[in-house]
Formats: structure tokens, sequence, C-alpha cells
């Protein structure tokens, strides 16, 4: 779906109206001049929009669609169009690995955004760094990855330690839960390395975890996982659960029709409609951390924008922060060629480099040399089993070492 631009209404003073034309003017032209002389600039946009990943990925393209579309309503950058290279990784690194590879050799591909997990980032990275090519993820939240390609690996997002500790944190002092049971996907990066982190926080802050318990990601019936849950002698205070989109509103249900009633407390995985299409009424006192609560009566003005933006390009509201991360990465990569003054590859990572405070709609942004991920405050997100609404913005006091 093409997006269509919408612009809000304003009345310049009489004084600057003719000044305001001029401009307009000078921009057209100026714009068609420079297009005429050379090609678009491309920005590459892999997402997984097929697969258990997609209920995420589809959003954040829909976001990067959005931002190209302002871009372009607002003149392009260097005077020139941008257009966005779009492919689908089918949620399989072997797939993202190949379609990373079709990008770099893009002709006049300033950069690649895109991706919202861990192993997903990782089969894209090492092509992106061996091409000397910016890969700046969207949504892929593990911590590591930047270290490991220090070049060319850049993230729009906090990192899972991040989230983890903002999770602890909010259960431990605003749930009041001083004991939980830990359960995970141990077949994922993201799940593993989230329930790492959050088992670090939470002990550090006094609390006491139960047990630990895991599962393959894509299982349909948990029910082993939750017998082992009720044979406990007192049951936790909360849950916590180290899962991915796929499997969040499946194992609430389970968790909930079971009799299982304690909180339950997760990570951005959970920020997908699958949570509440899957588990409907039964996805209660269910409380996730992400990166923006897209609402149009709450967060911040930008992020009011967005939403109304959003819904006027494509006819609903988003239904994830990823769609606010998929705008994001493409606005940062425009930022810094902007600045660079110049679309080509070679001048992107030293730009982004020089971000300071970038005004993201998922939160100021800034990176440094050898620091490209960046530090954001985490929202909380609480479902109640209609609807979701905000519980808490914050940043963790204490972030364990990635």
């Amino acid at each position: 779906m093409r997006a269509r631009q919408t612009i809000s209404a304003w009345t310049p003073a009489p004084s600057a109206v003719f000044a305001c034309v001029l401009a307009a003017l000078l921009t057209a032209w100026w714009g068609s001049v420079a297009e005429a002389k050379g090609p678009p600039v491309r920005i590459g946009a892999l997402h997984n929009l097929s697969g258990p990943l997609g209920s995420i990925g589809r959003p954040s393209l829909a976001g990067a669609r959005l931002a190209v579309e302002q871009l372009n309503a607002g003149g392009g950058l260097l005077g020139r169009r941008v257009k966005l290279v779009a492919r689908d990784g089918r949620s399989d690194p072997a797939v993202v690995r190949a379609k990373a590879r079709q990008l770099v050799r893009t002709p006049q591909l300033a950069a690649i955004t895109g991706l919202n997990d861990t192993a997903m980032a990782l089969a894209a990275a090492r092509v992106a760094e061996q091409a000397h090519t910016v890969l700046l993820t969207s949504g892929a939240t593990s911590p590591l990855v930047p270290s490991q390609f220090p070049g060319y690996y850049f993230m729009a997002c906090f990192g899972d330690n991040t989230q983890a500790a903002a999770g602890a944190e909010f259960a431990y002092r605003r749930l009041g839960g001083r004991t939980a049971w830990l359960l995970l996907d141990d077949t994922t990066d993201f799940t593993r390395l989230l329930a790492r982190y959050f088992r670090e926080r939470y002990l550090a802050l006094g609390g006491d975890i139960l047990g630990k318990d895991t599962y393959a990601g894509g299982t349909t019936d948990f029910s082993a996982q939750i017998a082992r849950i009720k044979a406990l002698p007192a049951p936790p205070d909360f849950l916590y659960v180290a899962s991915g989109p796929d499997d969040s509103g499946r194992l609430v249900k389970q968790l909930r029709d079971a009799g299982v009633d304690a909180p339950i407390v997760s990570g951005d995985g959970y920020d997908t409609p699958l949570l509440l299409q899957d588990a409907g009424a039964a996805a209660h006192d269910v409380y996730f951390t992400t990166h923006a609560f897209l609402d149009p009566k709450q967060g911040t003005p930008r992020q009011r924008r967005f939403v109304a933006d959003y819904q006027a390009a494509y006819g609903v509201a988003p239904t994830t922060a990823f769609a606010a991360l998929g705008y994001d990465a493409v606005m940062l990569v425009a930022d810094a060629i902007e600045r660079a003054r110049s679309a080509k590859r070679t001048a992107i990572p030293a730009a982004l480099e020089a971000t300071r405070a970038f005004p993201a709609v998922t939160g100021a942004i800034s990176f440094a040399p050898g620091l490209h991920t960046p530090v954001k405050e985490v929202t909380v997100v609480k479902a109640d089993g209609k609807g979701l609404a905000l519980a808490a913005v914050l940043r963790p006091d204490g972030v364990p070492a990635p």
C-alpha cells in the first residue's frame, strides 16, 4: 500500500508569505535539477514480513515506507528522491543473509535498515560489515552485536540488558514482586539474553527466583511447564516470560485457562497484536517492556503525531512500537545523509556516530565512536484483557553489562 501523505495546516505571518513561496519554488526547482542529474537515494529495508516474526515485521516496514513518503514530500535528500528497497527475510536467517547480499550489491544504496530479531540481525550483519555498508537495525535488541560488528552495525532500539533491567525493576518496585518464576524460549538468542539479563538485575534487587523452565519456540502445548508452576508449594508473585511474538498470546491463554493468575511480565516480544488476538480476555495482568506506547491520546507529541500520520497513511493505527522503530531507522539514516552532504555508503558511519539527541519517535538517540547502542527510556505497557494501557516510562537504575 502506498502511503497517503498528510500535511498539517498552518498559517504563516503575512510578512513571511513571499519568503515561504520563494523558498518552496527554489526547493522544487533545485530538487528537479538535482534529480535529473542523479539517481534516487536508495535505502534498504530488510524486514521479516512472513513467518513467526511477521506480526512485528510488517508494521516495521509500514513505518519505514511512511518515513520515505514524508522525506519525498519534503523534497527528498540532497535534492534527490528517496527510494526504499524492501526485502522480505521470511523469518529465516538463510533468507535474510541472501537478501542482505542482494541489498549490498544494489547501486547507490546508502545503508540498510530493518530487522527486529537478534538471530536475523546476525545473519545480515556479517554481510553488511564485509561490504562496508551500514546496517541500522530497527528492533534487534541484543547489545552484543555492535561489538561483534563495530564498524557498520548500529541500533535504533535499546538493548535487551536495558529492557530486562526495566522489567525487573518494575516488577520488584511497582508490582511488589519478591518471588518470580522464569520461563523462556531456549531456542533464540533474543529470549536467552532477555532471561539472563532479567535474572541478573532481579537478583541484584533482592528478588528470589523460585525456579526456571524452558520451552522451544513454536510450542503449542505448555501443559508440562504449567504443571511445574502449579506444583510449587506457594505460587510466585509473578512470572517473567521471555518469548517471541508468535508464542505470546497462545502461552498467556494456556496459563490463564489453567488457573495461573499471577502477573506476567515480558519483553518487547509481547508487543504484537497476537497477544490480544490469541489470548483475548485471558491477557489480563500482563506487562511488557517496549519502545513506545503509540496511542493518539497518550505519549509525547511526536508519538501522537506519528500515530496520526500512520493512521492517515494506512487507515489503521499502528499496532506495535516496531512501526515507530522502522520509521526512526530510516529517519536516522536520512539525517546522517543530510549532515554528511553525501549519500555514499562510505560517508554514513561517521555521520551516524556524530548523531546527538536525534528526536526519534521512540526517544532521543545519540551515538558516538564505539557506542552504537542508544541509551533510551523504556516503556512498560499493561494488557488488561480488553486492550492496552501505558503503565510506566522509566530508565532503569542498574543495567547489566552486555
